[in-house]
């Protein structure tokens, strides 16, 4: 067996009455584990190869926990120690490879990896995810199928209590599992799990950031970023602006915003951005969107399709006030964000 595995989470995971898995926790998820950690695990477990994950008892983390320290890894044999007195599963997670998942066990690993800032938006493989999936209620009860909400409210009922619901997804919010340092996040609701916000980051209370997308530093976020994309440092998504989904709407285009760009309020993009680019407030460029390029004299020089400029820097996306034509032109000053709006530590 290799010695070199992709990801290790120790978890806990929420089953339904099925025994399927609705989700897992990882507090301390790790990248590319040391050779002396995976042998630990495969001395102490039932680990095999083609079986990743798998459900400990307190005998296992006994021995897990010891194996650890012997191999010097303190905090991850802490962790097993720790996780001995959970009433919940106990969940050992280990990728030998990063390939597409088969568990939702692994879903949630790949995910946390991301949010914890492991690993960037697009660097795993997340095919088939949302198959592996189970529709779930969000609560104040935490997971539940959502085939088993109703009985579950009218146990809750004659308890004399009432379950709130947060939400019904297939996605659990961020914040529930990770907060990374260093963000402000306004409504936590609106950040999915398997967002990746960069350490600065400001989302205020209507900004969105769905899963495998995010930040890579200091932005400000009141608009919408869509899964799959990637804003830049020193970026601003303005009140009410909106990003296509990578791979939508853009055919082959892989959306993404560069540094110091700025998407003006109720704007949106179907194109990437390069770096020190604007989009003026209110207008949404898709990728078949006609567009007159102008040059730093503000003569024309071609009218091409906008797919034609994405991801090129330092340009200026206007729509002309007596023609209504959409214009890029040279954008000669580039945003500059307040760094006190980004004081969150």
């Amino acid at each position: 067996m290799s010695s070199q595995f992709f990801a290790l989470g120790l978890g806990i995971g929420t089953q339904n009455t099925e025994g399927e898995w609705l989700e897992v926790f990882y507090s301390n998820p790790i990248i590319n584990p040391e050779k002396a950690v995976i042998d630990a695990i495969l001395e102490s477990t039932s680990y095999t190869e083609g079986n990743d994950t798998i459900v400990l008892d307190e005998s296992d983390l006994n021995r897990l926990h010891m194996s650890l320290l012997k191999a010097g890894n303190i905090e991850q044999a802490e962790l097993a120690s720790r996780l001995k007195a959970s009433t919940q599963p106990v969940i050992l997670c280990l990728l030998s490879n990063d390939v597409a998942p088969s568990n939702p066990a692994e879903v949630y690993l790949k995910l946390q990896l991301i949010s914890h800032r492991v690993i960037k938006p697009h660097s795993t493989n997340l095919t088939g995810m949302f198959g592996l999936l189970i529709n779930t209620a969000w609560t104040s009860d935490g997971p539940i199928d959502v085939r088993e909400l109703a009985d579950r409210q009218l146990s809750a009922r004659m308890e004399g209590r009432t379950i709130e619901i947060f939400s019904v997804d297939k996605f659990p919010k961020m914040a529930n599992f990770v907060v990374p340092s260093g963000v402000r996040i306004g409504n936590a609701a609106r950040i999915r799990l398997g967002a990746h916000l960069g350490e600065g980051t400001t989302v205020m209370h209507e900004g969105f950031c769905n899963f495998n997308a995010g930040t890579l530093g200091n932005s400000m976020i009141e608009g919408r970023i869509s899964a799959g994309v990637v804003i830049g440092e020193g970026s601003d998504l303005g009140a009410g602006c909106s990003t296509m989904g990578t791979l939508s709407g853009g055919g082959e285009i892989i959306i993404g915003v560069g540094e110091k760009c700025l998407v003006g309020a109720n704007a949106g993009i179907g194109i990437g951005l390069g770096d020190r680019c604007t989009v003026e407030a209110g207008l949404y460029i898709t990728a078949g969107q006609k567009v007159l390029v102008r040059d730093e004299n503000r003569n024309e020089v071609a009218t091409v399709k906008a797919r034609e400029l994405s991801g090129k820097s330092d340009l200026l996306f206007i729509r002309n006030s007596e023609t209504g034509a959409v214009e890029c032109r040279t954008n000669k000053s580039a945003v500059s964000l307040n760094e006190e709006l980004h004081a969150n530590n």
